[in-house]
């Protein structure tokens, strides 16, 4: 099925007026010492000024506003890296909800803490995500619980698609750089921006060490990897979800790796040209920015999609 026909656009405008304000009218603006680094024009839409930290907060929300009666008479469970888990956990808490959260033992330990601290019975297993996730989906056969998927559940697409209705309000873009982990984020904003101005390239951008999305978006197939190797948790896909790889199909032009240096760099450039904290995966866009010199080309705008770091992450990768 196409992103079209999944992925509503009236649902994405809905999102944006009806999410919880805390969430929506991110700050987006051009920074003249990042675009000096960069050498070309680049909007930055910040979406790691609210309570969780990261974008997710948009498609979990507005999920439980489509699913209400659902998420009320039934657990609901899912599987996180960490800032998914996060939105889970503050949308359901926000409607007398305590959801079931799985990630791996050796999750960051920030995103951890912050999903226990908004309520939600946080289980750990398995060694990385897919494990986890594994661990998840076994609970909800066994309980009858529903799993929430981030890039399979179309209402946190289209709750991620809310933040395409802010960027491209009165703008004009020749490319969006988008980090691409399960593919709820690109798909929700590619769809409006393809309604509202066909034009413009939608990028996606993936790690060189969890290349399993681009792959898999190239081939129009599901190709698996047998591990991930990234700092980049939030990007890091080991196993795609097939219904986000549809969804990205006919409105997301190309799809970009990246390597870890870029990613440092990235992280480092944004924070000392504009004081802003990125964890990895938040700074996919500027990183293919600096390593593709081709999406350096006329106006661009970029996600800067979360910000949940250590003390210890901080020190080794803004301070090294």
């Amino acid at each position: 099925m196409s992103a079209a026909k999944r992925i509503s656009v009236s649902n994405i405008e809905r999102a944006a007026r009806e999410i919880d304000p805390v969430f929506i009218h991110s700050p987006q603006f051009v920074n003249e010492p990042l675009n000096d680094v960069l050498g070309c024009e680049l909007t930055l839409k910040l979406e790691t000024m609210n309570p969780i930290r990261s974008f997710k907060g948009r498609g979990a929300d507005f999920f439980f506003r489509e699913n209400r009666e659902m998420v009320t008479s039934r657990q609901v469970v899912c599987a996180t890296a960490g800032n998914f888990g996060q939105a889970v956990a503050y949308a359901a808490a926000r409607n007398g909800v305590k959801p079931i959260v799985y990630c791996a033992t050796n999750a960051n330990p920030l995103k951890v803490e912050r999903m226990k601290r908004l309520g939600a019975d946080v289980r750990q297993a398995g060694e990385n995500f897919d494990a986890s996730k594994e661990a998840a989906k076994e609970y909800c056969a066994q309980h009858g619980a529903y799993f929430v998927e981030d890039g399979r559940d179309v209402a946190i697409s289209e709750g991620a698609g809310s933040i395409a209705v802010e960027l491209m309000n009165g703008q004009a873009f020749d490319s969006i750089v988008v980090p691409l982990g399960n593919g709820a984020l690109i798909s929700g904003v590619a769809t409006w921006i393809k309604h509202v101005q066909p034009s413009v390239r939608v990028i996606g951008v993936s790690s060189r060490g969890a290349d399993a999305m681009e792959a898999s978006w190239k081939s129009n197939s599901v190709i698996e990897r047998p591990s991930v190797d990234t700092i980049a948790d939030g990007i890091a896909v080991r196993t795609p979800v097939p219904e986000a790889l549809a969804d990205m199909r006919g409105v997301v032009d190309d799809v970009v790796l990246v390597d870890e240096s870029s990613i440092l760099t990235a992280m480092r450039t944004l924070f000392v040209t504009s004081g802003i904290v990125g964890e990895p995966a938040g700074v996919a866009g500027i990183a293919a920015l600096l390593e593709h010199a081709s999406l350096r080309r006329g106006r661009v705008a970029t996600i800067v999609c979360g910000s949940n770091l250590t003390d210890d992450q901080m020190k080794r990768w803004l301070f090294p």
